[in-house]
């Protein structure tokens, strides 16, 4: 049950309730009583009760003089719970539960996050405008969507909102919103969302949009993964052809059940076929998206057009009515997918005033290699990361001393070519488990909190290992880690305590444990924490009576 501190009751009222509380325990009535008089809710006096019994107890025992180690800094675990660990609120509270943790309950926790989240922006301030290029989404939480707005160098979620839909003018406001905080985009990536869209280019007219490969052909895949199952499911009917036909006795009977066995053979190279042709040019077609060939060859316009018309013509002879259905929508978008090689083939001219032709291509091919290793499982991972040596061997043979600036040169003009929007699916799986937890009835102070978790914790692998998104994103170093800079901005958002109830989580020990409060100051809790920060807590504080 969730309490609301009434702030017209005096502290003098509060410890009259408490007496009369204490005084009248066990008389039927007298709760129910108190409570209508006072106006509060009966199920408050119980720990207020208890609250009172710990202290007198504690007050008339024989004080026994206890040394007792500083107990562990609690904000941080049920941050660290929270957010790295992904643990729901009501999982959170078990485990507080088991240590004897106090507080502990689920509308104390909830509440807690709550404040963390309303102490954050919803969206990044920059100081100075920052050049980014765009990856736009949209999430769903029963139904109301989640509009996510990421930079797709740094990663890092520049804008995250929940909004009550997702028309054209609501996308407006929201790319508007993050020009006014100095955000200037040079171009966006996203799927081909109606408001989306629009609302991008409404707010940015100049800018550059370009469709996500990942929705572009989705369709087509999720058939090679119908297909596979059909494939599956005819070679399981013919293997059990083939168990009937032996077990048959009688001359007509076998005839009848050979019949069936070459029908179900027939169907079963059918079905194979048809997905072995499928998921060969599907293969062929994702080698074509990439944006050098086999050699290093950074790819033209006019030839992956050639390639990928050629590819559709030969899936469309495939035997199976949907393929042209499914890649009717995809002739008709051609001119947008091909947007990164136009700006691939622009590039290819302004580094070859720098490069030779051979060296680029070897600089290239060694990008192309190292950014597939970051996708690949480990085998091939090894293969790719061995032909990426190969090609920068190649090119320091050839230029010797001068490779590494040319190399740096070549890998800021590729990377930053944006040609698919996948990277904001990392946001769909770090809001997945927080959605799912609270039953998808997630806030915008959890929104907020999500983000500055994803913002400021540091890849543990990839190529941004041991960077966080914040430090990509504005090359500044961060000074601590994201709990304390979480702890530290909801300080300064409350010009003191983050919490006054949370300052003072901590293990409440026996009774004859305790020792006289000392005169701590509240701004102190949170980084001293004590046996009196203990005594300090009272269950009126944890429910917020």
């Amino acid at each position: 049950m969730k309490f609301i501190r009434r702030h017209d009751l005096t502290p003098h009222t509060r410890i009259e309730m408490v007496r009369l509380a204490w005084l009248n325990q066990g008389i039927y009535g007298k709760m129910t009583q108190i409570a209508q008089e006072y106006h509060i809710s009966r199920t408050l006096l119980y720990p207020l009760i208890w609250a009172a019994t710990l202290q007198l107890t504690t007050l008339c025992s024989a004080q026994k003089p206890h040394v007792q180690a500083p107990q562990p800094l609690l904000e941080p675990l049920i941050l660290l719970l929270r957010l790295e660990g992904k643990c729901s609120i009501p999982s959170l509270s078990s485990i507080l539960k088991y240590f004897q943790y106090q507080p502990n309950s689920v509308g104390y926790l909830s509440e807690c996050f709550q404040h963390y989240g309303a102490a954050l922006p919803s969206t990044l301030s920059m100081a100075e405008h920052q050049v980014v290029f765009y990856l736009s989404d949209e999430i769903f939480a029963r139904h109301q969507p989640i509009l996510v707005t990421m930079d797709a160098q740094s990663t890092a979620i520049l804008k995250i909102q929940l909004a009550s839909e997702r028309s054209a003018e609501t996308w407006e406001a929201h790319f508007d919103d993050l020009s006014e905080h100095h955000f200037h985009s040079i171009g966006m990536a996203s799927d081909r969302g109606r408001g989306l869209v629009a609302g991008y280019h409404a707010a940015c007219q100049d800018a550059r949009w370009v469709c996500d490969r990942f929705h572009e052909f989705r369709d087509l895949f999720d058939r090679r993964r119908q297909l596979e199952r059909k494939a599956y499911a005819a070679i399981a009917k013919e293997d059990e052809a083939a168990r009937t036909f032996h077990h048959a006795t009688s001359a007509a009977n076998l005839h009848q059940r050979l019949q069936h066995y070459e029908h179900a053979h027939h169907a079963c190279e059918h079905a194979i076929a048809r997905y072995d042709q499928l998921d060969l040019l599907l293969q062929l077609l994702r080698d074509a998206l990439h944006l050098c060939s086999p050699f290093g060859r950074l790819r033209t316009v006019g030839g992956v057009r050639a390639e990928l018309i050629l590819l559709f013509s030969l899936i469309e002879e495939i035997d199976d009515a949907v393929l042209p259905k499914l890649l009717h929508p995809i002739r008709s978008h051609l001119d947008e997918i091909l947007a990164p090689f136009e700006q691939a083939e622009s590039m290819h001219a302004e580094l070859l005033d720098l490069v030779p032709q051979q060296i680029l291509d070897a600089l290239v091919l060694a990008w192309h290699h190292e950014h597939l290793s970051y996708q690949s499982p480990a085998q091939q991972k090894r293969s790719h990361q061995h032909e990426s040596q190969q090609g920068l061997d190649f090119a320091k043979g050839l230029l010797e001393h001068q490779v590494t600036p040319l190399q740096a040169v070549v890998l800021e003009k590729l990377e930053a070519i944006v040609h698919a929007a996948s990277l904001v699916e990392l946001v769909h799986s770090f809001i997945r488990p927080y959605r799912n937890s609270s039953k998808g009835q997630i806030t915008q102070e959890t929104l907020n909190l999500i983000m500055f978790y994803h913002n400021h914790r540091r890849y543990k692998s990839g190529k941004r290992q041991g960077k966080a998104p914040i430090e990509l994103l504005t090359g500044e170093a961060l000074d601590a880690d994201w709990v304390a800079l979480l702890i530290q901005h909801t300080q300064a958002a409350s010009q003191g305590p983050s919490l006054t109830s949370s300052a003072q989580l901590a293990l409440v020990p026996p009774p004859h444990e305790h020792t006289t409060p000392s005169q701590t100051p509240p701004g102190q809790a949170i980084l001293e924490p004590s046996t009196e920060a203990a005594l300090a807590w009272s269950p009126m504080d944890a429910e917020a009576a």
